[in-house]
């Protein structure tokens, strides 16, 4: 009796000996602790390893090199990543990513893990499903939007770098007896901004033009210089259109005759050593993602949810999570009184 014809999604995945890793979009800090446990978990399970430097783009441009365990030594406390990153937005193009698998494979790597938001994650998954290239995804996004996770690689650290900032701002509020409005990262999600909101005790928190309630925030003001403070802070998610923090200190002013000082945090929530919370998680989810490889389970995505780390379908996880943790933000109401 003839033997059962392989599908070609087992063809592909039935001998992975090699496989590339790359950071795409934005940094977080975290992403050299994912790297790190990527590489060395391959190598403990006998995998070749290669790097891809600057993205996708990298990936185009052939910028792949072949890692070692030492290639990822003493990078566990570094921020950004030793593997670079860029925005391409070539790949985008069916076209750009059936050029980007044949170079993997004329460069004999079988397997590729992307480290990255909702639309590398997304680019990922449309490869795997025009080529049936094994891919895996590691959610790294400071901005912590990614569905079908509740955390991403670098959150911590940058809320802890915007609460650091905002409490020196507060120091020079309360001296003054001033109103600062600080501006944190968050494109398109207020998780920065409530999480910040709640850990510096601001006054308030606005996420978006549509949310922007200038007479709730003077009353949040003014109760508190009735009951004696001598500072408020405000905090502003930067959204998708530059502006909102300085809309907000107009409207201050001209409605209220409130005098606030706009301060706006920008890419240093980027940076820096990642928390002690990154570098687990990273180090988790990287050797996961190998794990994934492995057991032959793919297109995936490493996820964190009530607790536990495991992986998940990766189109699950290709699209932005927009809405805010309403429970946090009634958190913040009721302790900003």
């Amino acid at each position: 009796m003839p033997s059962k014809k392989k599908s070609s999604t087992e063809s592909k995945s039935s001998n992975i000996k090699s496989f590339a890793v790359l950071c795409s979009g934005g940094d977080s800090p975290g992403m050299n602790c994912v790297i790190r446990s990527v590489v060395r978990t391959g190598i403990h399970h006998g995998f070749k390893v290669f790097g891809v430097q600057r993205g996708y783009a990298g990936l185009l441009s052939g910028n792949i090199h072949k890692m070692d365990a030492s290639s990822v030594g003493n990078i566990l406390q570094k921020g950004g990543t030793i593997l670079q990153t860029s925005r391409c937005k070539e790949f985008l193009q069916k076209e750009t990513r059936r050029e980007a698998f044949h170079i993997l494979q004329r460069k004999k790597i079988d397997a590729l893990i992307v480290i990255g938001g909702n639309g590398s994650l997304k680019g990922a998954f449309h490869l795997h499903r025009e080529t049936l290239l094994p891919v895996i995804g590691i959610p790294g996004s400071i901005d912590n939007d990614i569905s079908g996770t509740s955390y991403s690689i670098g959150f911590d650290t940058a809320v802890q770098t915007a609460i650091d900032a905002v409490d020196k701002i507060r120091d020079t509020a309360t001296s003054h007896e001033r109103t600062f409005i600080v501006e944190v990262m968050g494109r398109k999600s207020p998780a920065i901004a409530l999480y910040v909101g709640v850990c510096t005790g601001a006054e308030n928190v606005v996420f978006s033009e549509k949310t922007l309630n200038i007479k709730e925030i003077y009353n949040d003001i003014k109760r508190g210089i009735d009951r004696g403070k001598s500072s408020s802070i405000i905090i502003v998610a930067e959204g998708e259109k530059p502006g909102l923090s300085y809309e907000v200190q107009k409207r201050l002013k001209q409605n209220y005759q409130i005098d606030a000082h706009v301060c706006i945090l920008g890419h240093i929530q980027r940076g820096g050593k990642p928390t002690s919370i990154d570098r687990f998680m990273g180090s988790k989810m990287g050797y996961l993602a190998v794990k994934a490889l492995t057991e032959k389970k793919f297109p995936v995505v490493v996820a964190h949810n009530q607790g536990t780390t495991d992986i998940i379908s990766m189109d699950q996880s290709i699209n932005s999570k927009e809405e805010g943790d309403l429970t946090t933000l009634d958190l913040l109401k009721t302790l900003s009184i």
